[in-house]
């Protein structure tokens, strides 16, 4: 396994961690975790497969894991620090908080697919091995999420009441 391209993938496996779980340090963590576990296990990657696709496997395998797990509470010293990076309008602020806010009420199994397609740009088939399901099974919740996402963001625009003041 070549060092450079290890290093080349940690910004997508940070903005995949990112996007999944909304807070910077439990992302930092989980991407620090599938880089110990990659370098542990390297003897296990085959040469000329496709290295982006096989972190983020192991990735989403330490997810589910910590999923299995029993929550513990965990406190963030820096939440105030994070920001979700936007334009200079407020406007694109409220829709970046819109679109965050719908994705979190997305079951796990058609986010975790939409973020790999749309953020990740990994074909179905790179999906598919990733998550260990069928390609067929990644079409289906793709589509599944991206017609929810809309309902969901749609819901939130139709909600606005505004008055016309003279």
């Amino acid at each position: 396994m070549d060092n450079a391209a290890l290093l080349a993938e940690i910004p997508r496996l940070r903005r995949y961690a990112r996007a999944m779980l909304g807070n910077r340090a439990a992302a930092d963590d989980l991407v620090q975790d599938t880089l110990e576990r990659a370098w542990a296990r390297c003897a296990l990657w085959r040469a000329g497969s496709d290295l982006r696709a096989w972190l983020f496997s192991i990735m989403h395998n330490l997810r589910v894991d910590q999923l299995r797990r029993p929550n513990m509470p965990i406190h963030s010293f820096d939440e105030d620090a994070c920001e979700v990076p936007t334009r200079a309008t407020q406007n694109d602020r409220l829709e970046v908080q819109d679109l965050e806010s719908a994705l979190r009420r997305l079951p796990d199994e058609q986010r975790e697919v939409l973020l790999l397609v749309a953020l990740e740009e990994l074909s179905y088939a790179e999906v598919a091995d990733t998550l260990g399901i069928p390609v067929g099974t990644v079409m289906s919740r793709l589509a599944r999420g991206r017609e929810r996402l809309r309902l969901l963001l749609e819901d939130q625009t139709s909600g606005v009441n505004l008055r016309v003041v003279r």
